[in-house]
This record gives C-alpha cells, structure tokens and sequence, in this order.
C-alpha cells in the first residue's frame, strides 16, 4: 500500500512541478543508449540494484526536492526573477530532479527482481551469476551479470545486454565464450560461476 502511495506522491509532484516551472512533456531526458531496456525485454535487477535504485527515489522524492522546492520559493520572493541566480538555478535543478524521479518511477515499475540467492541450476549462468573467467594470458577477472542501471565495469559488475554477458550467458565451468570486444574478437574461459 505504502508503495502505490509513493507512485501517486511523485506523479501528484510532477503535475504541480509542470505547472509551476512551465516545463513542457518535450524536455523529457533522453535516455542514453547504454541505459535502454531492449524491446520486448523485460528490467532485470538484481535485489541490490532494486534497494540502490528505491532509496535514491526515496531520496530525491522525500528529501532533495523539497529542499529545492522551498529554496525556490525563497528566490522567489527577492524579487526581479529574471536576474535571481538562486532562482533561476532551483528551477532549473528542480526539473533535473523531477526528470531523475520520472526516470527512477518508471524503472521501478517496470522491475523484476533476481534474487541470485533462489537461483537452482548453480552451474550454468543466468542474470545475477557472479562469474570469474581467465583468459589466453591466465588473467582471471570476475563479473556479475546485472540490471542495466546496475553496471559498473570498474566494480566489475557488467550489464546482461553486454556484449560479454550475451557470450556468458547459458555457459557453463569450463566452457569457452568467445565475444566482441573494443580490441577484437577475445576467447575467454569460465573457470566458476556462483550466486551470492
């Protein structure tokens, strides 16, 4: 209940925020292409990702723009609005926020979480598999397949739309993937693959 509570909190905020800083349906944010969900595919995250995700919503719903809110209203009130930084500067953050919170909200709605914990078939890799893999040099390196607004190549968490995720997946210990790289075409091993 608590949750569909939320939903209706944002979009309330949203129709009040369009009307007060006469933002158009237009400026909605582009997404990045690396941040597109495939079509017809659906949002996997991980229970981690989903938490990071909720709480920076919580976040920006219960604590930033409010605060933004009122520094706004303070700014307008100082009078000549045309040459008020703070003003000009909060109405401007405030429609970065409110673009993050649409973003976020959708996200959200459209989740299913994988929790790698209820994964059965342990030996082969599926969305969430933490998965260490050598390669021709004997350099092992581990990744964990995860959501899209989850990676983190230096965390070594990699998106399942990847190219080296797409190669893992279904693999098993012991096989061999070959994929796509910047640098050509790279032949890895899976030396093991776990859920944590």
């Amino acid at each position: 209940m608590r949750w569909m509570l939320t939903f209706n909190f944002v979009g309330y905020f949203h129709h009040v925020n369009k009307a007060f800083v006469k933002e158009s349906d237009d400026e909605d944010e582009e997404e990045a292409p690396e941040s597109q969900i495939p079509a017809g595919t659906k949002n996997y995250m991980t229970v981690r990702g989903h938490a990071q995700i909720r709480t920076e919503f919580e976040h920006l719903v219960k604590v930033e723009r409010p605060a933004m809110v009122q520094v706004v209203s303070w700014a307008a009130g100082n009078g000549d609005r045309s040459e008020n930084g703070d003003y000009i500067y909060g109405k401007k953050r405030l429609r970065e926020i409110d673009r993050r919170i649409r973003f976020l909200a959708k996200r959200l709605e459209s989740a299913v979480i994988v929790d790698p914990a209820e994964q059965r078939n342990c030996d082969q890799v599926f969305f969430a598999a933490t998965v260490t893999v050598c390669d021709a040099d004997g350099a092992e390196e581990t990744y964990q397949i995860v959501g899209i607004d989850e990676a983190n190549a230096q965390e070594g968490r990699i998106s399942w739309i990847s190219p080296l995720a797409r190669a893992l997946l279904k693999a098993r210990e012991g096989d061999t993937v070959r994929f796509d790289s910047p640098g050509g075409v790279r032949e890895i091993d899976i030396v093991q693959v776990r859920y944590e």
